[in-house]
């Protein structure tokens, strides 16, 4: 039983990350550096906790890009 949960949990973790990962593509952030990336995740992070018109406009603006893609 406690295997299974595990097994459940990792391929959770794997689904989240492959996830993750298509976001950064869709981004059109696929080739650049790890450490890039990184840090505008981090300053992002920073910026959207600090400010909530700017997380405000940021949603918005992943929103439309999903929205965009589905037409």
């Amino acid at each position: 039983m406690r295997q299974a949960s595990q097994t459940d949990a990792r391929r959770k973790d794997t689904r989240e990350k492959i996830q993750l990962g298509g976001l950064i593509a869709k981004a059109g952030l696929r080739y650049e550096k790890r450490a890039l990336l990184l840090g505008l995740l981090m300053d992002a992070a920073d910026r959207i906790r600090a400010d909530k018109i700017e997380r405000a406009r940021l949603m918005a603006l992943g929103e439309k890009a999903f929205i965009d893609d589905a037409d």
